[in-house]
């Protein structure tokens, strides 16, 4: 997709990640209705009506192009930047904090963590390169919100297992908890259908997070998804089959 379509596509998602309709927007902006569902589907936004969708949705234009280059695909961390956070549990903390939007003063706010901690922490991911660090404490991620673990790298090897056991050791009973487990015999064809699904499920839970990532952080909460899907078969079915005669 190119980079204009992109950026029209993460205006849209921001528009409604707030809860706005074309027609709440198009009052906002003094507009008619026809006129904005016009401008988004045909992308023909000049540079002063970007700033005015912008101040509508309460967002600036590098939160919008960071959604787009996202939308672009995510990225691998590299090795060295896993080993980083690997071996320092409490600045994969920090790290996953400024992922998901925090400010400085946000964590300071929030969290146990001294000003001369969090200080050495945002040096320590600036010099990894995960970070651009500037003046008033503005943070800048130089990796995509929606990046990927290295498969078998330092990082899964450092929390994979614990992070997995602590998200399933909950009732998952409670608000914005669910878990649901089926097995069913299915085609290839049809599966392979499903893991498409599931991946265009993944693709929008980022989107989401991405939109919603300029809230303040006191109207957001930390969601996990866990989605999983591949041949299998219990192993007390499995007992049963025949074994093949030689």
């Amino acid at each position: 997709m190119p980079a204009a379509s992109r950026f029209v596509e993460a205006l849209k998602k921001s528009v409604r990640a707030r809860g706005l309709t074309y027609a709440e927007l198009a009052r906002r902006l003094q507009l008619s209705q026809a006129s904005v569902k016009r401008m988004f589907s045909r992308g023909t936004f000049t540079l002063a009506r970007i700033e005015e969708v912008l101040a509508a949705v309460d967002l600036d234009l590098y939160d919008v192009a960071r959604m787009a280059r996202a939308g672009a695909g995510g990225t691998e961390l590299t090795h060295e930047q896993e080993i980083g956070l690997a071996k320092d549990e409490r600045l994969l903390a920090v790290f996953w904090l400024v992922v998901n939007g925090w400010s400085f003063e946000e964590i300071l706010a929030d969290f146990a963590i001294a000003r001369t901690e969090l200080t050495i922490a945002f040096a320590r991911l600036e010099k990894l390169k995960l970070i651009e660090w500037g003046p008033q404490e503005r943070a800048r991620l130089l990796v995509p919100r929606d990046f990927s673990w290295r498969p078998g790298g330092p990082a899964k090897k450092a929390y994979g297992r614990r992070a997995m056991r602590e998200f399933l050791e909950a009732r998952f009973d409670a608000a914005l908890e669910m878990l649901r487990f089926e097995t069913r015999e299915v085609s290839a064809e049809s599966a392979a259908t499903f893991q498409r699904k599931l991946e265009r499920l993944i693709a929008e839970f980022n989107e989401a997070a991405e939109a919603d990532s300029a809230l303040p952080a006191s109207r957001r909460t930390a969601v996990a998804l866990l989605v999983a899907c591949r041949p299998w078969q219990f192993s007390a079915v499995s007992a049963l089959k025949r074994r093949k005669t030689s």
